[in-house]
């Protein structure tokens, strides 16, 4: 533990650095960039990869308009007399509710009073016998009227004008601040022609938001269209069934907690979107238009069931990427939401995730900060092991068990990028003592010792340490009466001690001796080892003695 203080001084500015990084990282994280988004979305779509739902029960059916359908019964759009018998069909079968996933914003051109004006060779009485039919979109109207429609509207870029006529408001009820600053919001409206609209049941937004890399994980419950506050498709559809007249907003300081309509509570983010929970593509969600039309359908598949319909046809598709899927049906995407909703496979990311996110990430970020240098690679290694453990264990049961969406990839990687700062940091800081080292003692100690000490710093104790040690001395005899004899030549008495010098510094630093001073001709060396004084003594006088030799023939 007397090792602590001087760890804890020696990489104080490693701490100080990587402290400001932390608070840098959850600055990043509290403005969320898209970069930081979709981190955590690829994080949460690892999770559906690895569980999708088990779409078990199947409370949606899909009347597809198919390329089969469209062979049999022609192109569309249908007249809407077609679609008021695929509608009564699917009224005598017994579906709950019926939405569709399609627009019907300009009225039937088929109907008899448009279309006889393009008839040729027609007697006067015929065509005011025509005109005097009621309009397929009246006939579409009444099969509405014995049946729970709700029709599909869209949000459009630019505003619209909108229809005279009054329909039924549907009751909005809010809970705490003002929703409209979080929704998405759509300047303009695309409405049905108003005599559907006034018989349908419901209304709903068809629009389905992607992310910034196109995948669908999320669809708004409700949204802000020309100014009015609505319901989506699969929320519309789900008030219909229950017999709610009013829809319950519930938002706080963060935004949009949840929607509601009574016994039946959604949990939503901030911008009222539904997470999604998807199963694979299922071809038997599907049933064929025009097998409903003409009777080639089991009468219990229909009862009770909600029923979206729609167009799978070439040209007419409307595709969609999921986390789970490359290519899935936009309608099937709502089925895929009401199958969330029934179902109870619901899931949230509360508002309060962003504070748990934050919390994990500074306390394991400071963790590392402090335990860094005092523990060792091992533990160190072993610490953070555990840490990657927890962190997606914890991911795991919370999607498995509480379908919740808790992200760790941020905590991880800031986690990470700390560490490896650290590192960095503890790295650059070494090296630098390393080099200082190699400079001081470079010239005076064997470079086997210099090494040893730059390896292992903490060797140099402030104030030294007691040893027993060997110290060897060695000068020149007759130094004053060789130095008069070169007295003019200085530059000879330099060269002659030279000549003397080196060749015993190098034997000393060969044999890993420390030379404490040069005294003039003499020089101080030192060793730790007692049994190395003979050798380290015999080797300098081998080269004095061949030093002798050069002179005698010089």
């Amino acid at each position: 533990m007397k090792r602590l203080p001087r760890l804890a001084r020696r990489l104080l500015s490693a701490r100080v650095l990587c402290v400001a990084l932390l608070a840098a990282l959850l600055s990043l994280r509290v403005a969320d960039p898209g970069p930081v988004q979709e981190l955590r979305l690829q994080g949460f779509d690892l999770l559906q990869r690895l569980y999708p739902r088990d779409a078990a029960e199947r409370p949606v059916v899909i009347v597809d308009i198919d390329e089969r359908s469209l062979r049999e019964l022609g192109q569309w759009p249908w007249p809407r007399t077609l679609v008021a018998d695929l509608i009564a069909r699917l009224h005598d079968l017994g579906a709950a509710t019926i939405a569709f996933d399609v627009l019907f914003a300009e009225p039937d051109r088929l109907s008899p009073a448009l279309a006889v004006d393009a008839f040729r060779n027609l007697d006067d009485d015929t065509r005011n016998r025509l005109r005097a039919l009621p309009s397929n979109d009246q006939v579409m109207a009444q099969a509405m009227q014995g049946a729970k429609v709700v029709l599909g509207e869209s949000g459009i870029a630019t505003p619209a004008p909108q229809p005279q006529t009054e329909r039924p408001a549907i009751g909005l009820a809010t809970l705490g601040a003002d929703p409209k600053p979080f929704l998405f919001t759509f300047p303009g409206l695309l409405r049905s022609i108003p005599t559907l609209d006034e018989a349908a049941a419901g209304r709903g937004l068809l629009n389905i938001r992607t992310e910034r890399d196109g995948i669908v994980r999320r669809v708004p419950m409700v949204m802000l269209a020309q100014g009015q506050i609505m319901p989506s498709l699969t929320f519309e559809m789900l008030r219909v069934v229950a017999g709610a007249s009013t829809i319950l907003i519930h938002t706080d300081d963060v935004g949009i907690r949840s929607v509601a309509i009574p016994q039946f509570e959604i949990p939503t983010d901030r911008n009222g979107q539904l997470w999604i929970h998807f199963a694979p593509h299922d071809q038997a969600r599907y049933v064929s238009a025009v097998d409903v039309i003409k009777g080639r359908v089991d009468p219990n598949r229909f009862a009770q069931r909600l029923v979206l319909v729609s167009t799978s046809a070439a040209g007419l598709l409307d595709l969609k990427t999921t986390p789970i899927d490359p290519v899935m049906p936009g309608v099937e995407v709502h089925a895929q939401v009401l199958e969330n909703l029934l179902g109870g496979a619901i899931l949230s990311s509360p508002n309060y995730a962003l504070g748990a996110e934050l919390f994990v990430a500074f306390v394991f970020g400071v963790a590392i900060i402090w335990l860094a240098p005092i523990l060792g690679p091992a533990l160190l290694l072993a610490f953070g092991a555990a840490f990657v453990a927890f962190l997606l264990g914890t991911s795991w049961v919370l999607f498995t068990q509480q379908k919740l969406l808790i992200d760790v990839t941020f905590p991880l990687l800031s986690s990470l990028l700390v560490y490896l700062t650290l590192v960095f940091a503890n790295f650059v800081k070494e090296q630098h003592q390393r080099r200082q080292i190699r400079s001081a003692f470079g010239q005076y100690l064997s470079p086997a010792l210099v090494a040893q000490l730059a390896q292992s710093p903490e060797k140099l104790v402030l104030g030294g340490e007691q040893r027993d040690m060997t110290i060897m001395f060695s000068d020149v005899r007759g130094f004053t009466t060789i130095s008069e004899v070169y007295k003019d030549d200085p530059q000879g008495l330099t060269a002659l001690m030279n000549s003397f010098l080196t060749p015993l510094t190098n034997a000393i630093i060969d044999r890993k001796g420390t030379i404490d001073k040069y005294m003039g001709d003499a020089i101080m060396a030192f060793w730790n080892d007692h049994g190395v004084l003979e050798r380290a003594a015999l080797r300098p006088h081998a080269r004095i003695e061949r030093l002798r030799g050069r002179a005698r023939h010089a």
